[in-house]
């Protein structure tokens, strides 16, 4: 395959936020000055947007709001049965009631007005009950969304005084309400539709659109775009589908997804119910997404997106690996590479990771870097594969001869010694973290130690893989240095349990 250099750009992210913003205050004026916004995906931190479309920013779609600052508001929602059973989010482990949070927060810190949040499939759920006092405690509106008997196909019910009708009405200020949850199912679409049923009642004219980056509406069904969705939610088994309902009306192919060409009849039924006609012809044109229109270089664009495809089947393997996932997800990610025309031999960096670890048999972890440089770390009785593989990494940016050792003996003794003496450890082994660290005081003593340590933001982008699946704080370090890392689905030792300490022997 076409090798790359992950510095390219592909989109055009000051565009996008020009275009979308621009988008988003036609629609708010179409429907006569008042706007409910379903946004779907992550608000804040989308690093699957910014993998496969590189020059995407992270908090993209936030910064973009934050030009809307001035018309909106934020709606949070909850559903109340996954405070219930204590539900978490996959990429942060926090639990869904604390990222309710942690959105606040984000929000309140960007100068952004919170509504409230909404409480939605409410049926008295203890748990959904303490987790209301608390927002109370703290200041927020709360509101309580019914669980309606029939939802969504029972639309009389619905679309009633015994359904929608039941619900506690919002009251909210500026002309665009965006609405957002913790995850799928939270219920935002019932709380936009509710709200526009008691904002008809109320003689208030208002409307509702949907936010969602992915799949691409503009793209063609097979663009790795649209497939890197899939591989994303390969565990939700969401398909990408030609919008039949844009095809019959305007004669136009379009791409969305399963869920939404399912929901959409409902969803018009019910629109038609509350104000008397339904706005839209298609789930095409209930969104308001305009990323593709910002793609600059479409080559770059395919070739991240086939590359996340690659990772999403290695996070899958390794997810049955530790008993997080089911054989499913994997199994449809190996068509979507077969679609996308990739494999696993398409990951530059796993081959010399897989040869350095065969050779020492020992665990080995390397790190493909921007000019396809490929540099490799090994495990030893110091230091993780992950631990070695940075410092090798930083001597090789850096134009350090590898003779010369990054961390004095007087930093990394005291640190082993902690280990094991104080903490508890049967090895004092280092890993990332505290290697880094012992690093960071180095570079106060040593200029040579300096150059490397300055060289870390250099590997956000890069690519990583690992012989074994990485320690947890491993995988932090690399998170928050922003390598994309990948791992093989195997253990560090056969061992049955294995804790996030675990060590090689």
């Amino acid at each position: 395959m076409l090798r790359m250099s992950s510095v390219k750009k592909g989109f055009d992210n000051a565009k996008y936020l020009v275009l979308q913003s621009e988008n988003i205050r036609e629609r708010v004026s179409r429907f006569g000055g008042k706007l409910y916004m379903e946004f779907g995906g992550k608000m804040f931190d989308d690093f699957h947007a910014s993998r496969i479309l590189p020059g995407f920013e992270p908090d993209s779609k936030v910064n973009m709001l934050t030009q809307l600052n001035d018309q909106a508001e934020i709606l949070i929602v909850i559903n109340s049965g996954d405070i219930e059973k204590n539900k978490v989010r996959g990429d942060t482990g926090v639990t869904y009631d604390l990222e309710v949070l942690k959105l606040i927060d984000a929000f309140r810190v960007r100068g952004f007005l919170v509504s409230g949040v909404v409480l939605t499939q409410y049926n008295s759920q203890h748990a959904a009950d303490k987790f209301r006092d608390r927002l109370i405690a703290l200041g927020i509106k709360v509101y309580k969304h019914y669980l309606i008997p029939g939802y969504p196909s029972n639309i009389p019910q619905i679309v009633s005084e015994e359904g929608f009708g039941r619900n506690e009405h919002v009251r909210t200020e500026r002309s665009l309400v965006v609405v957002t949850g913790p995850g799928s199912g939270s219920g935002k679409m019932a709380t936009c539709l509710s709200q526009l049923y008691h904002d008809n009642k109320n003689g208030i004219k208002a409307g509702y659109a949907k936010y969602e980056t992915f799949p691409m509406w503009d793209l063609p069904l097979k663009h790795p775009v649209n497939l890197a969705y899939e591989a994303a939610t390969a565990d939700l088994n969401d398909v990408n589908m030609i919008d039949p309902f844009h095809l019959d009306a305007y004669n136009k192919t379009a791409i969305s997804y399963n869920r939404d060409i399912e929901i959409f009849p409902v969803l018009c039924a019910m629109m038609e119910r509350i104000s008397g006609t339904p706005p839209y012809r298609s789930p095409t044109d209930m969104g308001v997404n305009m990323a593709g229109k910002c793609i600059i270089d479409d080559a770059v664009v395919k070739f991240a997106s086939r590359q996340e495809i690659i990772r999403r089947y290695y996070a899958a393997r390794c997810a049955v690996k530790e008993g997080f996932g089911s054989s499913a997800p994997v199994l449809k990610l190996e068509i979507l590479m077969k679609k996308a025309g990739v494999s696993t031999d398409d990951r530059k960096v796993v081959a010399p990771v897989m040869r350095t670890a065969a050779e020492s048999e020992r665990p080995a972890v390397g790190i493909e870097l921007r000019d396809g440089t490929i540099v490799t770390g090994k495990a030893s009785p110091l230091m993780c594969a992950s631990a070695a593989m940075l410092l090798n990494t930083l001597k090789t940016i850096g134009k350090i001869d590898d003779s010369i050792p990054l961390i004095s003996p007087s930093v990394i003794e005291p640190v082993r010694e902690m280990k094991t003496k104080y903490m508890g450890n049967t090895s004092p082994r280092l890993h990332a973290d505290e290697i880094l660290v012992a690093l960071s005081v180095s570079a106060a003593m040593s200029p040579v130690a300096d150059v490397a340590f300055k060289k870390l933001p250099e590997l956000k982008g890069c690519e990583a893989h690992s012989s074994v699946i990485l320690a947890s704080v491993d995988e932090y370090v690399f998170r928050k240095l922003g390598i994309n890392v990948t791992c093989e689905p195997q253990y560090l030792t056969s061992d049955l349990y294995q804790g996030s300490s675990k060590e090689w022997k």
